[in-house]
């Protein structure tokens, strides 16, 4: 059974560039619902910190004001706390 890494983004619009960008990685990244994006993978603790090493450097490149945050097997984009 293949096990899966879940992304949650704060809009669409910013789950779709970020899928776009998993996508460009070599990830078979899909759209689930309006805000996710499920990423198969083997080891899912190993695969999260990966996705979130990714999620980081596409929200860099990107410039958007978001922060990932890894909770419970799912990574978060969210606007940064004040």
């Amino acid at each position: 059974m293949t096990e899966t890494v879940q992304v949650e983004a704060a809009r669409i619009p910013d789950r779709d560039r970020l899928l776009q960008e998993l996508r460009d990685a070599g990830l078979d990244a899909r759209p689930v619902d309006e805000v996710c994006i499920e990423v198969p993978c083997g080891d899912v603790e190993q695969a999260c910190d990966d996705l979130l090493a990714l999620a980081e450097d596409a929200i860099m490149s990107i410039g958007a004001p978001f922060v990932p945050m890894k909770h419970d097997g799912t990574i978060y984009i969210r606007p940064p706390t004040s």
